[in-house]
């Protein structure tokens, strides 16, 4: 399947989704990847894993850019080298790419009650709006979840906590959006955020 979604989240940023239904050879047919590109996906185990790293490429055409344009920090973390900033992320048959001028983060999650399990390890400050007997529980979990692992990606800091350095504001699933902090090394830093669901999973992103 071609693009799945598109979002215009503001003049300076964009977020592509695509769902992964083609089969690997479909995927791996239209691209050229480097060499390192090529070892790191024939080194994969699961083809679940290989799909996922073939349609991020393909988002990163849908953008207008090629794998040689994407390289990676000490940190793991994705960057351009025209310079704009990008986050990445892929879940089962999902995967994301969000690009902008400003520093960003996201995240597509599947929706399982497991989350329940290790909330947490994860959740503090928002224990104070959220019952484990709401019936939204687990999509707020998932929501909240997102959220922080896309200001993960965002910061990408060895040493930062969910549980510590993140705070998501009350929202409501209607909302579509809330405010996240990072409270870290004492600085605090303010973004919006935004997240949707779809066919089961939840996708969330961060701006400045």
């Amino acid at each position: 399947m071609p693009l799945y979604k598109s979002i215009s989240v503001n003049s300076q940023t964009t977020v592509k989704i695509w769902k992964i239904e083609e089969s690997y050879d479909e995927l791996m047919k239209p691209l050229d990847l480097r060499p390192q590109s090529l070892q790191r996906v024939l080194g994969m185990k699961s083809e679940l894993h290989q799909r996922g790293f073939l349609s991020v490429r393909h988002l990163l055409r849908e953008f207008g850019y090629t794998d040689p344009d994407l390289f990676y920090d000490k940190n793991g973390k994705p960057h351009l080298k025209d310079g704009k900033h990008i986050s990445i992320t892929h879940s089962f048959t999902f995967s994301g790419v969000i690009v902008s001028e400003s520093p960003v983060g996201i995240d597509i999650e599947k929706q399982r009650e497991k989350i329940g399990i290790i909330a947490h390890k994860f959740v503090d400050y928002e224990y104070n709006y959220l019952k484990e007997t709401d019936e939204d529980y687990i999509r707020r979990l998932t929501v909240i979840w997102g959220i922080k692992e896309s200001l993960y990606k965002l910061f990408a800091t060895p040493g930062m906590l969910f549980r510590e350095h993140f705070l998501v504001i009350p929202f409501m699933m209607k909302d579509g959006n809330t405010i996240a902090w990072i409270d870290y090394k004492n600085k605090k830093y303010r973004y919006n955020t935004a997240f949707l669901e779809f066919e089961g999973f939840t996708c969330a992103y961060v701006v400045p």
